[in-house]
């Protein structure tokens, strides 16, 4: 390292006299305006500290002169939706299911909150557009195992199916298979049985007669002598190639071996009465609504 500062050859720019490796290093110091903006932030950094909220402390933080809360701003500002929401949510509360459906301007209203509060609830299972999943409904056809009108939509949202709810609905799949009452021959037969009146391909050694006669002495009471279902206990249609599971052989031997039992969350208690009307008339206006 050398003490005396040259002009670089290359560059034309003086050097601080500093050389490491043969690498000279060049007295480019930054520019003044940069420099003087640079100390202009920090005296803004601190004069920010003094005046506004800034740094934690172990139980909260400094304050600041001015006692700002952006918090504090956004709590006004929602109790000032509340207040017009809390307004026009009055009207749904006496306003019966069907008479909302027919006023334009409380439908709107009941379809806006519906959705807001089905995708902060129901879209976990049901997905945001409520098309369903495996073991989950599609809320859009007009596929319902407890009923699709706006009374029976709203008895499902508020006690839900199997959830511990005494005015819930209660019925479910039981497990012929595991609890005995049918020998595996005999689940794969009715499986078959289940697939033919949906119009599905069956084995070639299915006996149809044999997989009838299963069906009409374990299936019938609730499925119905056509497997067209019956919503009083939540038995699905057989008939219609909308399935909650799965058609694949496979999948109805674990459903007939295994049963189903799944649960549908009783809402009310958890929502207040209008959001549960909101709901109900939301889920009604997707589509598959009767």
């Amino acid at each position: 390292m050398t003490d005396h500062s040259k002009i670089d050859s290359v560059s034309g720019t003086a050097t601080t006299g500093h050389q490491w490796d043969d690498i000279k290093e060049l007295n480019t110091p930054l520019p003044r305006w940069w420099v003087v903006t640079f100390y202009l932030t920090i005296i803004w950094a601190i004069g920010y500290w003094i005046v506004y909220p800034a740094w934690p402390l172990l139980t909260g933080n400094t304050i600041g002169i001015v006692r700002y809360s952006s918090r504090a701003d956004v709590a006004v500002e929602l109790a000032k939706l509340k207040a017009v929401r809390d307004e026009k949510m009055a009207a749904l509360a006496t306003t019966s299911l069907g008479d909302i459906e027919k006023n334009p301007a409380l439908l709107a209203l009941a379809r806006a909150r519906g959705k807001a509060v089905f995708g902060d609830n129901c879209a976990p299972c049901h997905g945001t557009g409520a098309i369903g999943a495996k073991g989950f409904p599609n809320l859009n056809d007009d596929d319902w195992l407890w009923g699709g009108s706006l009374e029976q939509i709203m008895q499902t949202i508020r006690f839900g199916a199997r959830s511990g709810n005494d005015n819930g609905h209660q019925g479910q799949m039981l497990a012929f298979g595991k609890d005995g009452m049918l020998n595996p021959e005999q689940i794969v037969t009715v499986a078959n049985y289940v697939r033919s009146v949906s119009g599905l391909p069956t084995r070639p050694s299915y006996n149809a007669a044999e997989g009838a006669n299963i069906f009409a002495e374990n299936c019938v009471a609730c499925h119905g002598e056509n497997a067209k279902g019956n919503q009083e206990v939540g038995a699905p249609d057989l008939t219609d190639k909308i399935w909650l599971y799965g058609s694949d052989e496979a999948i109805l031997v674990e459903t007939i071996t295994n049963g189903r039992a799944g649960v549908m969350p009783a809402w009310d208690g958890l929502l207040d009465p209008v959001t549960l009307k909101a709901m109900a008339v939301y889920v009604h206006s997707l589509g598959g609504g009767k």
